[in-house]
């Protein structure tokens, strides 16, 4: 089955994280599958399908844990319709251009709402790099609020770094520290703000290792954590039972093979995610508005029914 060069060439930027972050992962994702459509020479509609969902499962098995990507995946091919390969084709391309749009506004809403829960003054501790909680410490800057910022930096692959930058160019002073210091900090701190990569039906949070512990620790503290997320981050497939996959990601990205043959070579694990029950959050915000943990199940069968399919399998 013929898969487009820009398919490909995607899916390798996502799964070495040179595209990062549910949005732009499911922006990168949706107009790739625009590019095999514009590109396919196939001569039936089946033929036509057939290479979608080619493209799509090349796509989708690159970040098992993002749910932005098979949401994104999804939501391209059932608006695929039409009884020529002419008319799926226009089909693709107006599925495509309807979501980036979606996309392209979601963030600035989820940002509004966000913003309102941030007073003047507000001091916001960060983990790992989401555009999302970015878009609220933006939108309250917009606002007028001077905020400042408590920065983990996010081993191993120091995404806290990205975020550092990120709100230095907002404005907003930031202070960078290790992971094992944030316990420390968090009398500091009057909101934690984290995103998310995926959220399931019961409201728990999967998002970048550290996350979970870090909730534990604010709750303790008595300070607020606020998750910030688009609904395209709302795992469907956990409604019918399904868990969520937790992506393992190379050791060396934690060690390199020199260093840890040097220390009697260990075994390594590198878990890019974990899971924070949704007890340990006050708030998740998303473009729909402001919602407890325990409701967004409601939500989410209201965006996806009460179920999910994989439409890039084989029928």
């Amino acid at each position: 089955m013929d898969v487009h060069r820009e398919v490909h060439e995607t899916a390798a930027a996502i799964d070495a994280m040179e595209t990062r972050g549910a949005a732009a992962i499911a922006d990168a994702a949706a107009r790739a599958l625009r590019s095999q459509a514009r590109t396919s020479d196939a001569d039936t509609p089946e033929a036509f399908r057939a290479e979608l969902r080619a493209a799509a499962r090349t796509l989708f098995e690159t970040r098992p844990t993002a749910v932005s990507l098979p949401n994104a995946l999804r939501y391209v091919l059932h608006g695929a319709d039409g009884q020529t390969v002419a008319a799926l084709r226009e089909s693709v391309e107006t599925t495509v251009a309807e979501f980036c749009a979606r996309l392209e506004h979601a963030q600035a809403d989820l940002g509004e709402v966000g913003a309102n829960r941030l007073r003047d003054g507000d001091v916001v501790m960060t983990h790992c790099h989401s555009t999302d909680a970015l878009a609220c410490v933006e939108a309250a800057v917009d606002q007028g609020k001077e905020l400042r910022a408590i920065v983990k930096e996010t081993r191993p692959r120091n995404q806290g770094h990205i975020t550092a930058e990120a709100l230095s160019e907002l404005g907003v002073p930031v202070t960078l520290i290790v992971d094992s210091a944030a316990r420390h900090y968090l009398n500091d701190v009057d909101h934690v703000l984290v995103g998310a990569d995926s959220i399931a039906a019961d409201g728990s949070v999967i998002n970048k290792i550290g996350t979970s512990g870090l909730a534990v620790n604010a709750r303790d503290r008595g300070t607020p954590i606020m998750v910030a997320a688009q609904t395209l981050k709302l795992h469907p497939a956990t409604l019918t039972g399904h868990t969520v996959d937790i992506e393992t990601r190379d050791v060396t990205e934690v060690i390199d093979e020199a260093t840890r043959a040097s220390i009697g070579a260990p075994d390594v694990v590198n878990p890019a995610f974990d899971v924070t029950p949704p007890r340990y959050v006050d708030a998740i915000v998303t473009e729909r508005g402001q919602f407890p943990p325990e409701s967004i199940v409601t939500l989410m069968r209201e965006l996806f029914g009460e179920g999910t399919t994989r439409p890039w399998e084989e029928p």
